[in-house]
């Protein structure tokens, strides 16, 4: 009856990040750079209150869309940090995790055959989702633009089906980041057109030169921006599954619907938790990005003398060389690499075809074992001169 199953979910495809993260348990002496999860355990204050939410009883459903009081924090948060501001009760949503905000931004504003527009490559969890919701993503080719999204590409791509343009700085696989002038630019070119961004701003605390800067925190685009933001990366809080949603309460109100019939709430728990990361632990993501800066400059610096062509990445836990050079492709490159140096990376092609020709190494690991697999990448090198 498999027929009978939803076409578009049958179509879908698992992320070619989990495919290759998988392959890795088939050799025990495997080293994986594939994953995004920071390797710092969660803050022991953060874990502290959602032990005591589970000591209290603090377990029942809360407000769909979270705890005033976390929405509140949220929302001080970003302004501090970002200069963005949002009413807590009528424009912030906790949702599980910034996949799920992703789900319920997609699923408000896009209808059958709207288009939207995406940088390649990119984060492969946007793709699936506009499908789903009946819509068409349109690449834009960054690969001449040293992988970030311009007004020229944009406005290259719109048409009179553009709905929505994804905007998701710092980047994940790149590691890149817009600076004010091409956010001003996207602005300028957006300003009169009804067509909505998603600012998907989950690595916003990973900036390793200057600040992180927000397309929403210009007045002509806080009307038509949903900012997705999160605790997972910033503090370390992947399994926690806690994002939020920040957008004019117009969209706000119909996102929270969505959000209600899907998930109801996020976990009690972890919102608690959530509280005490935006408040005592607000500079909670400091010396973890210290510790990647650090990791970024070596396998910056141990890529380019082995001969890869690679942007320096300016924020995330990521980085993208080319292996153009290499005469093999993405997925054939990283396949050996595994089963002859025992070291797991992901194709390129992953981030959409756009990725092709490059892979991407997650530097979220410790320094020990960035050098293990490093050196075990230039010894693969070597042998297959």
């Amino acid at each position: 009856m498999q027929h009978l199953l939803n076409s578009r979910a049958r179509d879908i495809q698992i992320s070619g990040i989990r495919k290759f993260s998988n392959l890795v348990q088939k050799y025990d002496d495997a080293i994986s750079l594939t994953i995004g999860q920071p390797d710092f355990a969660t803050p022991e204050h953060i874990k502290d209150a959602g032990k005591q939410a589970i000591d209290q009883n603090q377990t029942a459903y809360t407000p769909n869309a979270g705890l005033q009081a976390l929405r509140k924090a949220a929302s001080a948060f970003v302004a501090q940090k970002y200069g963005l501001r949002y009413d807590a009760a009528s424009e912030v949503i906790v949702t599980n995790g910034a996949s799920e905000a992703i789900d319920i931004a997609f699923r408000t504003i896009l209808e059958e055959g709207n288009e939207v527009i995406l940088p390649g490559p990119v984060y492969p969890g946007y793709e699936p989702i506009i499908r789903l919701c009946g819509a068409v993503p349109v690449y834009a080719d960054t690969r001449q633009t040293d992988f970030k999204m311009t007004a020229a590409l944009i406005n290259e791509k719109i048409t009179e089906r553009t709905r929505c343009v994804i905007l998701p700085y710092p980047s994940n696989p790149t590691g890149c980041t817009l600076e004010q002038k091409d956010i001003e630019e996207i602005a300028e070119l957006l300003a009169d057109k009804e067509i909505f961004v998603i600012s998907d701003e989950i690595y916003s605390e990973l900036i390793y030169d200057g600040t992180h800067r927000s397309i929403a925190a210009l007045p002509s685009m806080r009307g038509k921006t949903i900012v997705i933001n999160g605790l997972s990366k910033s503090h370390s809080m992947t399994g926690w599954r806690i994002g939020f949603t920040f957008a004019p309460a117009y969209i706000t109100e119909h996102m929270v619907k969505v959000h209600q019939y899907n998930a109801t709430c996020a976990s009690s728990i972890s919102q608690y938790a959530a509280l005490a990361a935006l408040t005592e632990g607000i500079d909670d993501a400091q010396p973890m990005k210290d510790a990647y800066n650090k990791r970024r400059a070596y396998v910056y610096e141990r890529l380019t003398k082995m001969g890869f062509e690679v942007v320096k990445p300016d924020g995330a836990f990521y980085i993208f060389p080319s292996i153009k050079k290499f005469g093999l492709s993405s997925f054939d490159f990283a396949l050996r690499l595994l089963e002859e140096q025992r070291v797991a990376v992901v194709p390129g092609d992953a981030f959409s075809s756009y990725g092709e020709g490059y892979i991407r190494i997650s530097y979220a690991y410790a320094m020990n074992v960035l050098e293990e697999g490093l050196d075990r990448l230039e010894t693969f090198l070597i042998q297959n001169k």
